[in-house]
């Protein structure tokens, strides 16, 4: 029997153990507000079932279905955010990976699948959401020294063996780390000026890194920053920078970039076609979410 190697776990070499378990977790409660003004239409029902009855369950007119989250637009024939939790399926190491969606947000039960859990303990802001995804690991027993690796939902061109390569870079680190690619291009700092926007000036570029995910840091550290320096920081990095940490910069790649604006939806299916992940979907079990257990995988809890 052929396995698919999305889901096969990554098995071309052996990993060193990792001292504390590792958890992955994907605050998935945004809207991407950025993103695409009219979403391809989602799987019949599913934008209903996902947040909650219309008005006309109280005997008033029905509205307009809600607007459906940048994370569950369709990219390459399936919700972008199930081609990012494929990534994940393929890593063994994981003792399980946390989805944390919006309150009343059902979308995820037309997909289940023993590779992850959905929790929805989603809040206003990201910082929120991953605050909320920590506590909930910890009331299923994950303990303060435990590894979390938090992943944005809209980079779905990372790999599972992106993530292993950062688990093995930072598993024995006295801070932990994030994916990170070195800029490449020109970068310029501006002001307002006659005309519209100008330059300012060129900065060195010689030592700027762009920030991704996963990153990677001890679930009671990262807790306690995110309380000290508030939920406003826009990666996890930061709140440890803001203790005065200095994270391991991991080279990810120029693939692994956030799908924010509507060129990049495009972008990426391009990517997931050229590398045959136009099935993803199938992997998790076919349409609506079968059970399929192709790994052998499920979480503990």
């Amino acid at each position: 029997m052929t396995i698919d190697p999305l889901l096969q776990p990554s098995l071309a070499t052996p990993h060193a153990p990792t001292a504390g378990r590792l958890w992955a977790l994907v605050p998935c409660a945004g809207t991407g507000s950025r993103a695409v003004a009219a979403p391809p239409a989602p799987p019949a029902g599913s934008t209903i079932s996902a947040f909650g009855a219309l008005a006309g369950a109280a005997g008033e007119p029905l509205a307009a279905p809600p607007q459906l989250p940048k994370q569950y637009h369709l990219v390459a024939g399936h919700p972008m955010v199930m081609h990012t939790l494929a990534a994940f399926a393929g890593v063994a190491r994981l003792a399980g990976t946390l989805v944390a969606v919006a309150p009343g947000d059902r979308y995820l039960d037309a997909h289940e699948h023993p590779s992850y859990f959905v929790v929805d303990c989603g809040g206003p802001t990201r910082a929120a959401t991953v605050q909320g995804g920590l506590r909930a690991l910890q009331e299923r027993g994950a303990q303060r020294d435990d590894w979390v690796l938090v992943h944005d939902a809209a980079r779905c061109l990372v790999t599972a063996e992106q993530i292993d390569r950062l688990i093995d870079a930072c598993a024995h680190d006295s801070v932990g780390g994030l994916l990170a690619h070195q800029l490449a291009d020109t970068l310029k700092t501006s002001i307002d000026g006659p005309g519209g926007v100008r330059v300012a000036s060129t900065v060195d570029r010689s030592n700027k890194w762009l920030a991704q995910t996963p990153q990677m840091f001890r679930i009671g550290p990262l807790l306690d920053a995110l309380a000290k320096v508030g939920t406003n920081v826009t990666d996890e990095a930061s709140a440890m920078e803001a203790m005065g940490l200095h994270p391991r910069l991991v080279p990810g790649g120029a693939q692994n970039f956030k799908v924010t604006y509507p060129d990049d939806f495009a972008l990426a299916e391009a990517v997931l076609a050229q590398r045959g992940y136009g099935t993803t979907l199938s992997r998790f079990g076919g349409e609506r979410g079968l059970g399929a257990s192709e790994t052998g995988r499920k979480t503990i809890f």
